[in-house]
């Protein structure tokens, strides 16, 4: 028996809603037509299957790899699981990835992969399997590589894929020194970094805060400046919708709306993320969760309740025409790619909203990505060196400070102060000067381009300058 996991429903044009941003932002660079075409097309499509036995039955996986552009080495993005998964979809989320990682200049070009699977099918053994045999084969076509292409995890994969993938490389390429660079997401005891799988999630924070604390904005918006009391939805209780609802908690703001795919919670005076975890934990739903004061047997319904800001970090094309009039929040920050349809997003902007950018607002788990990259290569996790000198440095201080003033700080008050950064810390801090940099720079693109009303627009301008100086370096173009 021979079964095949493709799927034979498409997306509705991902990749296309990709290209028509891309088309609407280009009209406002003086780049040639022809460049501007180089920076769209993906340069390589890798669409492969292969065999997978299970019991009597044999399986056809349906997989890709997508290397949108090579204008900077190694191309990097995730690996997904998903039996949504299309080779339009892939194509898209590469090319997003692309700009995405010019917005934060983070130096790699665009990539993404996915296998057609749902992986709530398949036993912990069966997942390993696929893994490794995707992973060989993307070895065999030289899409995998620490200077060639780098994965990371994705919707429906973690460190444990990622370490899956690490180990398959390594054991296919023995004696190379920074084979463990050939992916990122990995745990920390196979050289991964501290901080990786909440990234995206606090950088999704990040980004709502910024975009929050800007007054003039906030002003239009009919808001008070800051995020303190601000209410949130998150559409998606995963990583990615866990994470930035925690950090957007430590921020001050308030969760009042859950989304998951058997149904959603609202309660405008605040929800306990782990709380509902637990709940579902023990129940199989979050439904039912006693402290919601209304829920809702269909997801979407969750979107559409009041709220400041509303966080889409489920899947892509989850607002469209047919429910942009029904969101009720002033700011919606795409925390997944692709949440929102062009026609969705215009009539959104138009009657006067802020969409946070899908390419801009998740680059966190990119951003990161880069830092464990950088660590691999070098071999020394971060603030090993220095991180002892700096306590005896700061502590001398704290004691010459005393002597000369005769205060004595409590014990709480010395370590605060003596206390060195640890990786996490560093890898944090380097987030969030990288998202606080990137989202200035597209309000400035916005704010100093004729006809530019989105902050999609600009990231999109910001990005194609950025791509077409790098092919322009590289004597592509003159």
């Amino acid at each position: 028996m021979v079964k095949s996991t493709a799927n034979s429903i498409q997306q509705p044009h991902f990749f296309d809603d990709v290209s028509e941003f891309f088309d609407h932002a280009a009209r406002f660079t003086k780049h040639p037509q022809g460049l501007l075409n180089q920076i769209k097309v993906c340069n390589s499509v890798y669409r492969f299957s292969f065999p997978f036995r299970r019991g009597d039955r044999l399986e056809v996986i349906n997989a890709w790899r997508v290397e949108h552009s090579q204008h900077m080495s190694p191309t990097k993005g995730g690996i997904r699981y998903s039996d949504m998964v299309n080779e339009d979809e892939v194509m898209a989320l590469a090319a997003l990835m692309t700009f995405k990682c010019a917005i934060v200049n983070v130096p790699f070009g665009g990539a993404k992969g996915g296998i057609a699977i749902n992986p709530k099918n398949y036993s912990v053994d069966e997942l390993e399997t696929i893994t490794r045999r995707y992973t060989v084969e993307l070895i065999k076509k030289n899409f995998i590589g620490p200077a060639i292409d780098v994965p990371a995890p994705d919707y429906g994969t973690g460190e444990r894929e990622m370490s899956w993938i690490a180990d398959t490389y390594t054991t296919m390429n023995p004696g190379q020194l920074d084979s463990f660079g050939c992916v990122t997401g990995k745990p920390l005891s196979l050289h991964g970094i501290a901080g990786r799988k909440a990234a995206t999630g606090r950088g999704v924070a990040i980004a709502i805060r910024e975009c929050l604390s800007t007054p003039e904005d906030m002003k239009a918006l009919g808001l008070t400046p800051g995020i303190e009391g601000k209410k949130i939805i998150i559409q998606g209780l995963g990583n990615v919708g866990y994470n930035t609802a925690k950090v957007l908690m430590e921020f001050g703001a308030i969760i009042v709306g859950i989304c998951e795919y058997d149904g959603a919670l609202y309660n405008p005076d605040g929800l306990d993320p782990d709380a509902i975890l637990q709940h579902r934990k023990n129940t199989g739903s979050i439904l039912g969760f006693k402290h919601a004061k209304k829920e809702f047997k269909n997801p979407a319904a969750g979107m559409e309740q009041p709220c400041d800001v509303l966080v889409p970090a489920a899947l892509e094309n989850q607002i469209t025409m047919e429910n942009i009039g029904r969101i009720r929040a002033k700011v919606i920050a795409e925390g997944a790619n692709g949440p929102t349809t062009p026609a969705a997003a215009n009539a959104f902007v138009k009657n006067g909203g802020i969409i946070i950018p899908d390419m801009y607002c998740n680059a966190g788990g990119v951003t990161v990505s880069y830092f464990e990259w950088l660590k691999n290569l070098s071999h020394v996790a971060f603030g090993r060196m220095d991180q002892r000198y700096e306590e005896k440095a700061n502590l001398n201080l704290v004691n010459m400070v005393e002597a000369m003033t005769g205060v004595s700080l409590t014990n709480e008050q010395r370590n605060t102060i003596v206390k060195g950064a640890s990786e996490l810390e560093l890898v944090n801090s380097g987030l969030e000067d990288t998202m606080i940099r990137a989202y200035h720079e597209i309000r400035e693109v916005k704010n100093s381009t004729k006809g530019v009303d989105t902050l999609r627009t600009a990231a999109f301008i910001g990005s194609i300058n950025k791509i077409a100086i790098s092919y322009q370096n590289l004597g592509i173009w003159p």
